[in-house]
């Protein structure tokens, strides 16, 4: 009777977006989506799609429920508006002498626990302070293990940025391997599964070892904004002939041949860095003198490599130049140093990390941030009701 009732749900007529966010959002004190929520939420593939989610209510002894560190409160906040269910009140706080302290856990005893928790530098503008990132490292691990000594049924790390990331191997001698090591830390704490978004590389998913990993991608995310905001405002009126998807570097070939795929680009660019004499240089592999080229790349930390890229390409005659990014983590100047290049049309970056006061100077002109918050609710309800994720690692079209 489960399955059947599962099976129907998934594949029920879609209801329309006032009737689907206005069901359950009021009653309980559950989140609600407004307007400006609403708009921002239809830029994106996955809103498009959601379903009615009555049966997320119905469930009395194995609810779905969403609680958050301070990584990234809001996003968290519009996952909990398009869920219709209301965030969590787990308190995380930190003490005069620093330490983390969570409370609240033992409200979620045989509950489906999804922890919300960006591992970057953030703003907790409820308490006007600011954290690091190894601040909202320690927050998850307190947070999951304070839900497993509290007997929640299961808990899902939901982390749409990874920290360390690019430390996946040894490039030198005694140095560590951080991202294997963060992996194992937050194993040990009890979490029954992992999910995050885009990560530097797939590799580091066996870095968790019997903790299944969902690394979702948001190459379908930004196909919608190529297709429907890059070129027409390039004039593109054919992909296979005027369009280019660059790689900043080799290791983002594959992300490139995703986008390009979903596109029907007419070709992928790679740039290639080599050392000589001491100095780094770069070329580029692919031709782009004349064509609409697209920059995709799943972090901008420094913005050195993007920079480089733009440089050139525009060197290279492109036509126009664009560029999507799905972890926006902008480090000191970073933001300043690529919106000096007059050649960056626009810069897409999604909101996996709360970077709201860097780039409140540019946004809605040079930078535009799409939510992934309708991606993650997705994946969230449907490993919630045992669905399939396979879906959102394709298409829905």
């Amino acid at each position: 009777k489960a399955t059947v009732s599962v099976l129907n749900w998934a594949h029920t007529p879609l209801s329309p977006m006032s009737e689907m966010l206005g069901h359950g959002l009021t009653k309980g004190g559950e989140m609600k989506a407004s307007t400006d929520d609403l708009a921002r939420y239809e830029k994106t593939h996955y809103f498009q799609h959601e379903k009615d989610r009555k049966h997320l209510e119905t469930n009395e002894t194995y609810k779905l429920r969403v609680v958050s560190g301070r990584g990234n409160t809001r996003l968290a906040e519009d996952i909990c508006k398009i869920l219709g269910v209301q965030l969590g009140g787990l308190d995380v706080m930190q003490e005069a002498s620093e330490q983390i302290l969570v409370k609240g856990a033992n409200h979620y005893n045989g509950d489906d626990v999804f922890v919300v928790q960006s591992l970057c530098e953030s703003r907790d503008e409820k308490r006007d302070c600011d954290i690091d990132l190894n601040t909202a490292c320690m927050e998850l691990l307190m947070m999951c293990h304070a839900l497993r000594v509290g007997a929640a049924k299961r808990i899902t790390a939901v982390v749409p940025y990874y920290a360390y990331s690019r430390q996946d191997r040894k490039t030198k001698p005694r140095v560590p391997i951080s991202a294997s090591a963060l992996a194992q830390l937050i194993c040990s704490m009890g979490v029954d599964r992992v999910m995050t978004v885009d990560l530097h590389k797939g590799q580091i998913q066996g870095f968790f070892h019997n903790t299944p990993v969902d690394n979702l991608p948001t190459h379908i995310e930004f196909s919608k904004v190529v297709l429907e905001q890059i070129c027409p405002a390039a004039g593109v009126s054919n992909t296979e002939e005027e369009l280019t998807i660059v790689a900043p570097d080799a290791n983002g070939v594959q992300r490139a041949r995703n986008l390009a795929n979903c596109v029907a680009a007419r070709s992928i660019a790679t740039c290639l860095k080599r050392h000589v004499n001491g100095e780094t240089r770069i070329d580029i592999v692919g031709d782009v003198e004349g064509q609409v080229c697209v920059i995709v790349d799943d972090l901008t930390d420094s913005g050195t490599t993007l920079c480089r890229s733009i440089s050139l390409l525009e060197k290279k005659n492109a036509k126009a130049i664009y560029a999507v990014v799905t972890h926006g983590v902008f480090s000191g100047a970073c933001v300043e140093q690529i919106m000096a290049h007059p050649a960056l049309k626009k810069l897409f970056i999604t909101d996996s990390v709360n970077m709201k006061d860097k780039i409140e100077k540019y946004q809605g002109t040079k930078i535009e941030v799409i939510s992934i918050a309708p991606m993650l609710a997705e994946a969230i309800e449907r490993t919630h009701s045992e669905v399939s994720l396979e879906a959102i690692f394709h298409s829905f079209r």
